[in-house]
């Protein structure tokens, strides 16, 4: 027999980007019609989501560590770590960040993620490969020591362990044998434009070729100025460019997003994390990459001062977006939920709450506080 759930009484969010009361219904672990809920057997619950907002789960695909453990450890257990504190926090998709590291390294990473699963965690949707092919005058807090000129073959050896789980690759146009690199490889994976210190010119025929989507914008490349407009330039100026933005409140100022958000429209912008280990932590030293790095606060940095990642999950961060950057909540979820999971392709499973989508569900109280989160059909909270 099906077990079906309705949620009842709440404001839902639409996929052209505002609320509306009414139900969700779902079967098994699928939102369905209201059709096929009522033609399905089984006993049904019902959850009265009066006075909430009914959204889809977000899902990071830019961020590299919480609760203690981060991607670069290249074990299953790091992995079951982060996908079960994401899941706890309404982030019911991911697609965790690698760091500059070796090949080694990278590849042990890739080996771990390709048969990765985890039941009760978010669901793993693959890797965004944050390096190693990037510009040493821009690497931020990237170990400087591992970076290497872009590479397809290195690339596509890492692709074959992980079995086609690299969802996101990033490269600094700039440098060496990028452009062929970008040409080659963005029919198959999604190319981000990230750590660079590329002109306007550079990116636009970075995009060109192939490369759709700009890597934490503001963070490690050129700003954009009157005359030398830069990758932030470049991706305005390109329909198809998505730009990622860290909205902790630490990594950009509210004016910015806000500006973004004007130059990019609430359909183009990515909220990403970059969270790092020590997100859902105390304050203390941790490593990043090998490196490192002191958190206070939600502010963690190298011990040259340098900005490393951040200590703040995705759903802060959209908090926070709507409650001190005055960013529309309906436009904070679509920049949370929606557009994540269209740059690396997964629409058709995740990101709304239409029928056929995996019943991955979050419910937020009045004031935007997690009530409750239910992960393909099963209240986890």
């Amino acid at each position: 027999m099906d077990t079906k759930h309705k949620i009842i009484n709440g404001q839902v969010f639409k996929e052209e980007g505002s609320f509306s009361a009414g139900t969700v219904y779902i079967c098994k672990d699928r939102i369905v019609s209201k059709e096929e809920y009522d033609a399905a057997g089984g006993t049904e619950t019902v959850t009265d989501a009066a006075e909430k907002y009914v959204i889809p789960g977000l899902t990071d695909i830019h961020f590299h560590g919480c609760m203690g453990s981060d991607c670069c450890d290249g074990t299953a257990e790091a992995l079951r770590t982060m996908a079960q504190y994401e899941l706890r926090q309404g982030v019911t998709s991911i697609t965790p960040a690698t760091m500059t590291m070796s090949e080694e390294v990278l590849a042990k990473i890739c080996e771990t993620a390709r048969d990765f699963s985890c039941d009760n965690g978010a669901d793993f949707c693959g890797l965004y490969m944050e390096g190693p092919f990037i510009s040493a005058e821009k690497k931020g807090a990237q170990n400087g020591r591992y970076i290497h000129p872009a590479d397809t073959k290195m690339l596509q050896r890492l692709q074959d362990l992980s079995g086609g789980r690299i969802r996101t690759a990033v490269v600094a146009p700039e440098t060496e044998g990028a452009m062929e690199f970008i040409e080659r490889n963005s029919k198959n994976i999604n190319i981000s434009i990230a750590h660079t210190t590329a002109d306007y010119d550079t990116c636009m025929e970075a995009f060109s070729h192939g490369a759709s989507q700009l890597t934490h914008m503001y963070n490690a490349m050129p700003p954009l100025n009157h005359r030398s407009p830069g990758p932030i330039g470049a991706g305005a100026d390109t329909d198809f460019c998505m730009a990622e933005l860290i909205c902790d409140g630490v990594h950009i100022h509210p004016a910015a997003v806000r500006a973004a958000f004007r130059l990019f429209g609430d359909e183009r912008i990515i909220f990403i994390s970059d969270s790092m280990r020590a997100a859902g932590l105390q304050d203390g030293s941790y490593d990043l990459g090998g490196q490192e790095v002191t958190v206070k606060g939600n502010l963690a940095v190298l011990n040259d001062g340098t900005i490393a990642g951040s200590v703040t999950n995705l759903a802060d961060c959209m908090r926070n977006a709507v409650r001190n950057m005055d960013i529309p909540l309906a436009s904070a979820v679509k920049c949370a939920a929606v557009n994540p999971v269209k740059a690396i392709g997964l629409q058709e499973d995740y990101g709304s709450l239409a029928p056929g989508r995996y019943a991955n569900i979050v419910l937020l109280k009045e004031n935007l506080d997690l009530d409750k989160v239910i992960h393909r059909g099963k209240p986890v909270l």
